[in-house]
């Protein structure tokens, strides 16, 4: 069995971003940049699956700029076998990435494909659906646990009301949420390891892949400063606050 994982570079969860003067976005220059954390918890899931015998190849991909084979690297320093970037300047929006994880996945034919259930620079949540949509293949998301038996997947996602198990006949997409597992530290030994095994680098154009952004941004503003709060000697006091100054009652 082939599993794909898809694995995006963001600004480190650890970085306090910062927006641009102009408004324009946020500054990355001179930030430190890393793996998106539920990525990360992917790529885990994909290896300890390979571990057990359950699948005989993982293969890490990224898309965006040439910096993302460092995050390739990583992935492969956990135990991924090999990479993909297809590597390209455009600001790529989740459709885009969707369609460009589609024809590597048409060319690759894993029987499953784990990406983390959203990325902490733009929340969006929308990658592993579109892909699973694009690809007609049935999907588990938000997974806190995954099973692999008799060529069924079994997810147990993470639901408002608690939990929920559904059983995915392969090939599958499934996405990962925070309680799956928790990633590995990684060696400097398997660092070594990974600058040797192979990465391929493609152009969005060789896929037949429009990544042009379909959204603007108008504009990005910090958020305000939350004011101090204030105690309130009764209930009476409480509900008089919230109706005549916050108005929410």
């Amino acid at each position: 069995m082939k599993i794909l994982v898809a694995v995006k570079r963001v600004v480190d969860y650890n970085v306090k971003v910062r927006v641009k003067a102009d408004g324009a976005g946020v500054d990355i220059a001179n930030v430190k940049m890393s793996m998106n954390p539920f990525d990360e918890i992917a790529v885990e899931e994909a290896v300890r699956l390979k571990e057990k015998g359950m699948a005989t190849e993982v293969v890490a991909v990224s898309c965006g700029v040439a910096q993302c084979q460092e995050t390739l690297r990583t992935a492969m320093a956990i135990g991924a076998d090999r990479g993909i970037l297809v590597e390209t300047s455009e600001e790529l929006q989740p459709l885009a990435v969707a369609k460009l994880l589609q024809r590597l996945v048409e060319r690759e034919k894993p029987d499953i494909v784990i990406l983390g259930k959203q990325a902490i620079d733009d929340d969006c949540n929308q990658t592993g659906q579109m892909l699973a949509a694009l690809l007609g293949r049935p999907q588990g998301t938000f997974a806190s646990k995954v099973e692999v038996e008799g060529g069924r997947v079994r997810v147990t996602r993470e639901v408002d009301g608690g939990l929920e198990t559904v059983s995915l006949a392969t090939p599958a997409v499934v996405t990962t949420d925070l309680r799956l597992n928790e990633p590995r530290y990684v060696t400097l030994p398997n660092i070594m390891k990974a600058k040797k095994k192979p990465l391929e680098v493609l152009k969005p154009a060789e896929l037949g892949v429009d990544v042009a952004p379909r959204l603007e941004t108008v504009s990005v503003r910090e958020p305000s400063t939350r004011k101090a709060g204030v105690k309130v000697a009764d209930v009476a006091g409480l509900v008089e606050k919230l109706k005549n100054e916050a108005k929410v009652i």
